[in-house]
C-alpha cells in the first residue's frame, strides 16, 4: 500500500506544485491549492463509501480497509441525509427569493437518467448528487442531463455545450441548457 500511496502523492503533489518556480514559490499559494486538494479528496473518499454502501458492503469491511473500527467508520461516514422529493427555495444574497431547490428521489443506477430526463424537460436541473438521490434547481429552460464513467479528467468531455453538474465518483454528470422554454 506504501507504493500506491507514494504514486497517489507524488501526482497530488505536483498538481500542488503546478509546475511552481521552487525560487520563487508563493508559500501561501501552495497552503490554498493543498487545501483545495484535501477537500477533492476527502469528498472523493465519501463518494467512495456511499457507492460501496450502495454496493451492499458493511461498515466493518469499510472501516477495515480505512483503518477504523466498524463504529468509527459509521460515525464519520453515515451522516444526515437529506429527504428526497423535499423542495426548498433559499434566500438570495439580495434578500429575494432565490432559485426554487428540491431533492429527486429515490432513484438508482437503472433509473435516475430517465428521472433526470423527465424533470430537465421541466426546467430541473442537476447540481449534486447523494446516495439515491439529486439535487436538483429550478430554471426557466429545459436541460439535457449525460452521465459518464469518470475516466478522464472533465474538462475533455466539455463540449457541444455540455458542462460538469456534478462529480459523483466513479460518475460524472452532464448537463446541456437546450435554450427550449421550460414544460409546465
Amino acid at each position: 500500500m506504501t507504493v500506491v500511496s507514494d504514486t497517489i502523492a507524488d501526482r497530488v503533489g505536483r498538481l500542488i506544485l503546478d509546475d511552481s518556480d521552487q525560487e520563487s514559490v508563493d508559500h501561501l499559494e501552495l497552503v490554498g491549492r493543498a487545501a483545495e486538494a484535501h477537500e477533492a479528496t476527502r469528498d472523493l473518499l465519501h463518494q467512495s463509501v456511499a457507492t460501496a454502501r450502495s454496493g451492499g458492503h458493511s461498515w466493518a469491511a469499510i472501516g477495515t480497509v480505512l483503518g477504523l473500527t466498524r463504529q468509527a467508520a459509521q460515525q464519520r461516514f453515515g451522516g444526515a441525509v437529506d429527504t428526497p422529493g423535499t423542495v426548498d427555495q433559499p434566500m438570495g444574497a439580495d434578500g429575494l427569493p432565490g432559485p426554487e431547490v428540491r431533492w429527486l428521489g429515490p432513484v438508482t443506477a437503472f433509473d435516475e437518467m430517465a428521472e433526470l430526463a423527465l424533470a430537465g424537460r421541466r426546467g430541473w436541473r442537476t447540481v449534486d448528487a447523494g446516495m439515491l438521490k439529486h439535487k436538483v434547481v429550478r430554471t426557466p429552460t429545459q436541460w439535457e442531463h449525460r452521465r459518464v464513467v469518470w475516466t478522464r479528467p472533465a474538462s475533455a468531455l466539455e463540449q457541444d455545450g455540455w458542462h460538469v453538474a456534478v462529480r459523483a465518483f466513479p460518475w460524472l454528470y452532464l448537463v446541456r441548457d437546450t435554450g427550449i422554454p421550460a414544460e409546465d
